[in-house]
């Protein structure tokens, strides 16, 4: 029995060393072998790898895969004419050598993140001091994304990478001169709205003053034009009492006795002192139509 133990207890101590000589390499990432605490080797085909075992050698795995940086944090810019503006950048990058990543960097790959940072960032000054406001934010983005790519591609060999590409998420203002281009565009647009208004209401009174030009000149017409009629009317009115009158002067003489009664006691409350055996009261007391039957008959006789 304990030689039988003593042969399990082998085998396993043999199977552990074994497991321990062998590692796979994944097909996105690097392996580096370390000897002793010095770079020995980097594996860069993907498989099943052989190695000595610990403390003799030892593996360590870096990502070869494409790496994203963006800006940690918005510091502003000066242009050339001394604007400051803020710009949201971020860079693709990855591992093209790993000795040289390793030895300026270690294995962790937030260091290289904190170390490239500033670099970007001292680029894209250098760029965006040398332009305007207007092209930046209009027509020379593209070639500050190329210039601070061709900028970062020597600095990038220190560090054992390669810069894939540059690019610019948001340019805006700072927080101060946003505010003052906002105040700013609210003037202008209250100053255009008050013109607005202003032109409307000279509009309006034009067109309202036409209106009334154009309605007393209507009124005016038609009072003339009713005058015309009236005028007409009236002539045509006198014409035929003048050739009524004519033929019978105390027809008419009674017809204007009634027009005077109509009008002089119009009201219930109209009250007139005259003496009865006026003129006035003449139709009144049928003179009128006594003397109109004896001329009637005189006519007769």
């Amino acid at each position: 029995m304990n030689r039988i133990g003593m042969i399990l207890a082998g085998a396993l101590v043999l199977l552990m060393l074994l497991s321990s000589t062998l590692f796979i390499v994944d097909q996105r990432q690097f392996a580096v072998i370390y000897a002793l605490g010095e770079i020995k080797e980097v594996v860069a085909e993907p498989g099943l790898k052989f190695k000595l075992p610990p403390p003799f050698q030892n593996v360590v795995f870096l990502d070869r895969r494409m790496q994203t940086l963006d800006s940690p944090e918005t510091r502003p810019i000066f242009t050339a004419e001394k604007k400051s503006l803020v710009i949201d950048w971020l860079i693709k990058w990855r591992i093209t050598e790993p000795k040289q990543f390793i030895r300026n960097n270690g294995v962790d790959m937030r260091n290289i993140e904190g170390r490239l940072s500033p670099v970007v960032q001292a680029a894209f000054n250098e760029e965006v001091t040398k332009r305007t406001v207007q092209a930046m934010l209009a027509t020379d983005r593209d070639r500050v994304m190329q210039g601070v790519r061709t900028r970062l591609t020597d600095e990038a060999k220190a560090f054992g990478i390669e810069i894939i590409d540059v690019r610019i998420k948001r340019v805006d203002f700072s927080a101060n001169i946003t505010d003052s281009v906002y105040r700013r565009m609210e003037s202008e647009r209250k100053r255009v709205a008050n013109e607005l208004r202003s032109t409307g209401s000279a509009d309006g009174e034009k067109v309202r003053a036409d209106a009334d030009r154009q309605r007393e000149v209507i009124v005016a017409e038609a009072y003339r034009d009713a005058q015309k009629v009236k005028g007409d009317g009236d002539a045509k009115a006198s014409a035929l009492y003048a050739d009524s009158f004519g033929r019978d002067p105390q027809f008419a003489l009674f017809y204007r006795s009634l027009e005077a009664y109509r009008s002089s006691f119009r009201s219930k409350s109209d009250v007139m002192v005259v003496d009865p055996s006026s003129e006035f009261f003449k139709v009144l007391r049928g003179n009128v139509s006594s003397e109109r039957a004896s001329k009637k008959s005189e006519r007769a006789n």
